[in-house]
């Protein structure tokens, strides 16, 4: 797939097949995902492939925790939009579930989206991208996005789907039990990977974009 092509059909994918995803698949996603660009070089990102019994026990406490009503706390702090971005959020909220069929006062099916979603949706395997404590700084999390998005572009190569995910980082400290990752890294987002299942609902949306005139300022003369 053609680089800009890929930018424009990338989307979040919640709904995959449960085919597995060949480990040499995703290290050639990976590899390809190092040569992102990062702040002075410093590369600070680390990868934790997620798969098998360690993935579906990471989702079943995900849930437990949800369930619990126990705060989210993720490493790196959480805060709301407010204005048009927290517009565009309900927008896309409603467009979803909509294609799901599940209406606003359906309390029950809503809770059960929650959970899949810090589920993974279902997929077969999640990258965790994490940081060590050293190397957190004020540009950190940008160069974590950057290679965040490379991942989700290369994976298109090798027809594979993703859906770059914060939620399932809320209760960092039990993936880190489960996975057995030091206490020193600090786990920044995950990544839901698999084949996509196009005939998920959820898989139809095509969230909007706001047009470019509305965004962009020339400074300047050429």
């Amino acid at each position: 797939m053609e680089l800009l092509e890929a930018i424009k059909e990338r989307r979040s994918i919640r709904g995959f097949k449960p085919d597995p995803v060949p480990p040499e698949v995703l290290r050639k996603v990976l590899e390809a995902a190092i040569w992102s660009p990062s702040a002075h070089n410093s590369q600070p990102w680390e990868f934790f492939v997620l798969m098998g019994n360690v993935l579906e026990e990471i989702k079943r406490v995900n849930v437990a925790k949800f369930r619990s009503g126990e705060p989210p706390h993720p490493d790196i702090g959480m805060q709301s939009s407010t204005g048009p971005y927290r517009e565009r959020q309900i927008e896309l909220a409603k467009e979803l579930f909509r294609l799901l069929d599940i209406p606003r006062e359906d309390k029950e099916r809503r809770r059960k989206w929650a959970e899949r979603n810090i589920m993974f949706y279902d997929a077969p395997a999640a990258i965790i991208i994490g940081v060590d404590e050293s190397a957190m700084g004020s540009w950190t999390l940008l160069d974590v996005g950057i290679v965040a998005q490379t991942i989700s572009l290369a994976a298109l190569e090798y027809n594979l789907g993703t859906c770059i995910q914060i939620s399932v980082v809320y209760y960092p400290e039990e993936i880190r039990r489960i996975a057995r990752i030091p206490d020193s890294k600090k786990l920044i987002l995950g990544i839901a990977i698999g084949y996509p299942d196009w005939d998920y609902p959820a898989n139809k949306l095509r969230s909007r974009r706001e047009p470019l005139e509305k965004l962009l300022t020339w400074c300047g003369k050429v």
